[in-house]
């Protein structure tokens, strides 16, 4: 192989650090996961029959670039009924495939070559690498457990320099579970109005927040215009593989983003579209039961492991957790290879998602009680024989 044949900026960028261990777990007998942030549940069914009707009526064309006109109805008014935001469902909301697509969409849309792209962590694999794929420069804000992972005015504040052009607000968080609440939203929007900001908000995990309604920092004074609002249908709807998702902001941005979007995909998949508007307009209660099944799980994730002695702020967003292991002297990578190895349990090393993750684990418990009992079970045996 010619390395100089490829990309440097490609081949500069590390591969997810979740995969290795998947990639482990799918040839290991008897081991049980931990680590995939996807919904144990089905897609429900009313959303399934949509998307086969879709295909029993011959509906397999191309829609707009920009989704199906009725979807986009449908986000709209789904934005203005749970967040008090309106936005024009022609001119200012883009369909895409995955919230992953219109993350990416945003910073090349916006970025110019050297601009800084504020990214707290730890936070979502991809918001580092599709930074510098859109040839910004990523500035890290290192969140800090004492302040539960959540993101303060004043170390924004700090972070900012002449170049910030983009902040990556990254609520309900993946891995720490941890949210952003409206007073935390209002001094972060203050020191973001200060200077000039925008802010890329992905709320993909939005419905899964169980201690009272997810706030969306596109609803504070202000802010709209400001704000590029990122959602999608994975884990509140249990829609992983449909791959769809959403972007909502200024028209003056949507028309670039879709511009690419354009060029690129052309547009999200023509099924999936007529399952969300479906998901969206009849789907409030099993989101409501999905999530009161994930709030069961995560109360008594919590609570093992603090049982167990593994140090565990409460998470009040999306489903995972994010204990502390730095009594035992090793890094993440190692605790969770050596778990991988002797218990056969994979969870996600906290570093996959920023160096300040290490000394964390990333636990997800998108998973059924019977299989978190055994993981967890396995976890304390590990526990005790490195405590001797």
């Amino acid at each position: 192989m010619d390395k100089k044949a490829l990309s440097d900026k490609i081949v500069g960028i590390k591969p997810s650090g979740i995969r290795k261990f998947f990639d482990v777990v799918s040839e290991m007998p008897d081991a049980i996961s931990l680590g995939v942030g996807e919904p144990d549940f089905d897609t429900p069914w009313h959303i399934r029959d949509e998307g086969i009707w879709s295909l029993e009526q011959g509906r397999t064309f191309y829609t707009s670039n920009s989704g199906l006109k009725e979807l986009r109805q449908e986000i709209a008014n789904y934005l203005h009924r749970t967040q008090g935001i309106d936005y024009d469902p022609i001119k200012e909301i883009l369909i895409t495939v995955g919230g992953s697509e219109a993350i990416d969409l945003m910073f090349r849309a916006m970025v110019n070559e050297g601009d800084e792209v504020l990214i707290p962590q730890p936070s979502y694999v991809s918001y580092e690498p599709c930074a510098i794929l859109a040839d910004a420069k990523p500035v890290i804000i290192d969140l800090k457990e004492e302040n539960e992972f959540r993101l303060t005015a004043q170390e924004l504040e700090d972070a900012i320099t002449e170049r910030s052009k983009i902040l990556v607000l990254p609520f309900p968080n993946n891995p720490t579970g941890s949210i952003m609440d409206r007073k935390d939203l209002e001094a972060v929007a203050e020191v973001i109005r200060k200077h000039d900001l925008y802010v890329l908000s992905d709320e993909i995990y939005g419905e899964l927040t169980y201690a009272g309604q997810h706030v969306s920092i596109a609803s504070l004074p202000g802010m709209q215009e400001r704000t590029v609002l990122v959602n999608g249908f994975s884990k509140a709807y249990a829609m992983t593989g449909w791959r769809l998702g959403y972007a909502c902001g200024p028209e003056w941005i949507m028309e670039q983003m879709t511009k690419i979007h354009q060029f690129a995909i052309m547009c999200a998949p023509t099924t999936s579209q007529y399952a969300a508007v479906e998901a969206l307009r009849n789907g409030d209660e099993d989101v409501a039961m999905m999530r009161e099944s994930y709030n069961e799980r995560r109360r008594f994730v919590v609570h093992t492991l603090r049982d167990m002695g593994l140090p565990c702020f409460e998470p009040l967003g999306a489903f995972y957790v994010f204990p502390c292991i730095r009594e035992f002297g090793m890094t993440s990578d190692e605790f969770a290879t050596r778990l991988l190895q002797e218990e056969k349990v994979a969870i996600v090393p906290g570093t996959a998602f920023g160096d300040s993750g290490e000394g964390f684990l990333r636990i997800s418990y998108a998973y059924s009680l019977d299989n978190l009992k055994e993981a967890l079970g396995r976890l304390r045996s590990f526990v005790e024989r490195l405590r001797g």
